[in-house]
């Protein structure tokens, strides 16, 4: 399954305060890598939360396909996020006390008996292709690479149609960095995935089909790929 985004009207406001974010219209393909870029405290953050239902003060629409998700209730939100996103945070949020497989097949917990095997050798599947071996070690052990990578197979094991990450490579030096750009690109067109990428590492944005920049939470420049 895939879906297409359509933000109208959104705006983000801040507990008693005025909008800290506002985006008048958006139109995403199903399956386009859209990055966003900006200044630190602009508004980048917000945005994907957005996006993905989390945050509470947020007025406007966000339909992915024919699912407007801020008219929905709290239960319906999280069931719509545990069936169709994959997100990938700049803290990474594993559990120590797991290894990488049980990081990475989360999933399964909350899905129907007859689909967690589906899961769990998906979640496996994924984090061979990203180069982490089976291992009994905790996560806790993990290189911030690494950790990283656990995070971004636990983001794919469901095959989510939706891909939000948050600085996915900020905690990484160059060359892992450079590795997980291209297996994430990679997997998320394999899979005909929406990838939505906030992030100020050019050579993540220079392999997006799109690039959104957000200054003063407004967006200031859209441009596609050469």
């Amino acid at each position: 399954m895939t879906l297409p985004l359509s933000v109208a009207d959104l705006a983000i406001h801040s507990p008693g305060g005025p909008a800290i974010l506002t985006l008048d219209r958006l139109e995403l393909p199903a399956g386009m890598l859209l990055g966003v870029r900006g200044p630190s405290g602009a508004g980048k953050s917000t945005l994907i939360y957005a996006l993905a239902g989390l945050w509470e003060k947020a007025s406007g629409q966000v339909h992915w396909g024919d699912t407007e998700i801020l008219s929905l209730g709290d239960r319906r939100r999280t069931a719509f996020r545990a069936q169709n996103m994959g997100m990938i945070f700049q803290d990474f949020l594993l559990f120590e006390e797991l290894t990488a497989q049980g990081n990475a097949e989360l999933a399964s917990m909350f899905r129907r008996r007859a689909d967690r095997s589906d899961i769990s050798l998906r979640a496996a599947d994924r984090l061979r292709h990203l180069g982490l071996p089976e291992t009994a070690r905790s996560v806790a052990s993990f290189s911030g690479g690494e950790r990283q990578r656990v995070a971004v197979a636990r983001a794919l094991a469901h095959n989510p149609a939706i891909l939000l990450a948050d600085e996915p490579t900020a905690s990484l030096h160059r060359e892992a960095a450079d590795a997980l750009i291209g297996d994430l690109t990679a997997l998320a067109r394999d899979a005909g995935t929406t990838l939505i990428a906030v992030s100020h590492d050019l050579h993540l944005l220079d392999r997006m089909d799109r690039v959104l920049t957000i200054e003063d939470g407004r967006v200031t420049e859209d441009r596609m790929a050469a």
